[in-house]
């Protein structure tokens, strides 16, 4: 046989957009070329528009009473499965990091383990974060007054630009960690290992609908999101000054929560801000009573 006949094609990724656990095409059909920090074409990936914007509100919507009526430990399971995953993938979340960010191998690789790790941190957060944010309330009165966090609803994040990844996983996690769902916009000149993680997603136990994925021009999808009634928050770590502006102006419309963006190194350990940043609080008064004529209360 010739070297030519042992010659073959190579398979090129069909990157997707990752809506409602499955993963469709752009609805317009369009791409748009993705390319390294050299300007070497990587691939193509889907251009979002509304109505994939809109698919995908509707998708976390369907899935957050689920997701956030699951138990705090069974959110903090899957979300370590998710961390499973990736350990398992880390060879081609390097490539895709080495490639969007310029990075040697090294540390590319070393920024795959970090992410990874957050996955872990945010996993053991999911079951103790009510503890530290709820309890019982001191009150002058015979009443019980017991405070509890929960989750605000459907949320857009737009991701970070330039931390293609552990940014990425930085702001997702602690939103699906405390019950919400999310809409999340990827990086828009790096958007590969956030349609990679979308795979990675749908492979593990997480429910289709939790983490919608949407590539394209962040501010073309993030308007309709922001004006979206059916978005309860939004997170504008990914928006410079002006389109951050424009977002806040158009959430306002429903009363959405608006985390703004400010300067954030992803590779310092997180508070749990971003935990507490799209929870809402529940208090419960409740009267005590009198136990047999001795009077005793409860």
């Amino acid at each position: 046989m010739s070297d030519r006949n042992n010659e073959r094609l190579s398979v090129f990724k069909t990157y997707k957009l990752h809506v409602g656990g499955k993963f469709p095409r752009s609805e317009s059909g369009r791409v748009y070329e993705v390319t390294d920090s050299k300007g070497k074409w990587l691939a193509n990936a889907p251009l979002s528009s509304r109505k994939d914007a809109r698919d995908a509100v509707v998708a976390a919507r369907k899935a957050f009473g689920g997701w956030s009526g699951a138990t705090a430990y069974n959110r903090g399971q899957i979300l370590y499965r998710i961390a499973e995953m990736l350990e398992g993938r880390k060879d081609q979340f390097a490539r895709e990091v080495a490639d969007a960010e310029g990075l040697s191998k090294s540390k590319a690789a070393a920024v795959v383990d970090a992410a990874i790790d957050r996955w872990v941190w945010y996993a053991g957060w999911t079951d103790k974060i009510a503890q530290v944010v709820g309890g019982a309330n001191p009150v002058a009165g015979p009443y019980f007054n017991l405070s509890s966090p929960e989750p605000t609803g459907v949320v857009t994040v737009l991701a970070p630009q330039e931390s293609s990844f552990l940014g990425l996983i930085s702001v997702v996690a602690p939103v699906i960690a405390t019950g919400n769902t999310v809409i999340v916009i990827a990086s828009e000149n790096s958007p590969l290992p956030a349609l990679s993680l979308g795979e990675v997603l749908a492979t593990s136990d997480l429910p289709g609908g939790v983490v919608n994925i949407l590539s394209g021009r962040t501010a073309e999808i993030a308007a309709p999101l922001a004006a979206h009634q059916d978005v309860n928050a939004i997170d504008l770590a990914g928006a410079d000054d002006v389109l951050a502006k424009e977002l806040e102006i158009a959430a306002a419309d429903n009363l959405k929560r608006v985390l703004r963006p400010q300067p954030v190194d992803y590779t310092q350990t997180p508070g749990i801000d971003r935990l507490t940043a799209f929870l809402e609080t529940k208090t419960v008064w409740h009267p005590t009573g009198s136990l047999g004529a001795g009077g005793s209360s409860y």
